[in-house]
């Protein structure tokens, strides 16, 4: 597969991992001052390779890459850790004290996922490895950690899992968002919020967005997909409304009885209806983040909520 890369800024460079076959779904971001790198995100260990390509495509001998971070250790965003770990000794990789231990042993990880995934688990993720724990650093909320050419510091932004870090670049003023950001894909000024089980969070979300939303920034590069530069305002707005009326839609359609079936044909005729009023294809979007995990996450919530 012919590497995707896009140049960002002077020193960052986004590789495109073609998810699935599928361009502007999953990216990685690669920092390089033409000497040592760094790259934030690592996708699925079944599109590594695709990563590796991209890096030497980029200008960037192998060697050079010796800093990983992950926003959070979900699959599509840190699943090839293991992997890169493997291929590339020299490196550390980066993360939230909570996903530590699932890096280094990732069995529980995987139990978890195959819950939603089933029997597509390797075709979506690959074959995970563990990351040697003495390669693992972990990061707090305000850590800074000297890249190439700047600082990266982590910001603790739980809501869509309490293992989540936003990176802010400190040279570019570029955020990182992983899935806090939610998803935005070129070309549609739309931004989904990715809801996945077990750890959704409507409150924690909210305080992590307005927490993003005083960061003076220059733009939002979600892992799903791309730079967003201008009205960051309206990116936080609409993502924060969606958020809250889909959690709404799942919270008045369980207290009438409905279950999973019937809530996952109501959000998907209402986002139906958004498309169609943007003339926008929605399908690249399902691909980032499916209607059946977004259900799960709202109902899981909800549940925890009522049960409480």
């Amino acid at each position: 597969m012919t590497a995707l890369i896009r140049p960002l800024t002077e020193q960052i460079t986004l590789i495109d991992l073609q998810f699935q076959g599928r361009v502007e779904v999953i990216a990685a971001y690669l920092i390089y001052d033409g000497d040592t790198a760094a790259l934030v995100e690592t996708g699925p260990a079944s599109t590594a390779d695709t990563l590796l390509e991209g890096v030497q495509a980029a200008g960037v001998p192998l060697e050079a890459l010796r800093q990983i971070f992950v926003t959070h250790i979900h699959l599509d965003h840190s699943g090839a850790a293991g992997v890169l770990a493997g291929r590339l000794p020299w490196t550390t990789v980066y993360v939230h004290p909570v996903g530590a231990p699932h890096l280094s042993d990732p069995s529980k990880l995987l139990v978890s996922a195959a819950r939603i995934y089933g029997d597509k688990m390797e075709t979506l993720w690959g074959r995970i490895a563990p990351v040697p724990a003495e390669r693992i650093v972990t990061l707090n909320d305000g850590d800074a950690v000297a890249i190439p050419g700047s600082t990266l510091r982590a910001l603790a932004t739980p809501g869509h899992a309490k293992h989540h870090h936003t990176f802010f670049d400190e040279r570019s003023a570029l955020l990182f968002t992983g899935d806090v950001a939610g998803v935005r894909l070129p070309g549609v000024k739309y931004v989904r919020p990715p809801t996945p089980p077990p750890e959704l969070d409507l409150e924690e979300w909210r305080a992590s967005i307005a927490k993003l939303r005083a960061v003076d920034a220059s733009g939002v590069c979600p892992t799903h997909f791309g730079l967003f530069r201008g009205n960051l305002a309206w990116h936080w707005n609409d993502l924060e409304q969606r958020l809250v009326t889909w959690g709404e839609l799942t919270r008045a359609a369980l207290a009438r009885g409905e279950g999973a079936v019937e809530i996952l044909a109501r959000l998907k005729a209402q986002a139906a209806d958004e498309f169609r009023a943007l003339k926008a294809d929605p399908s690249s979007y399902d691909v980032a983040v499916s209607y059946e995990s977004l259900v799960a996450g709202y109902v899981r919530y909800w549940s925890k909520k009522n049960s409480g």
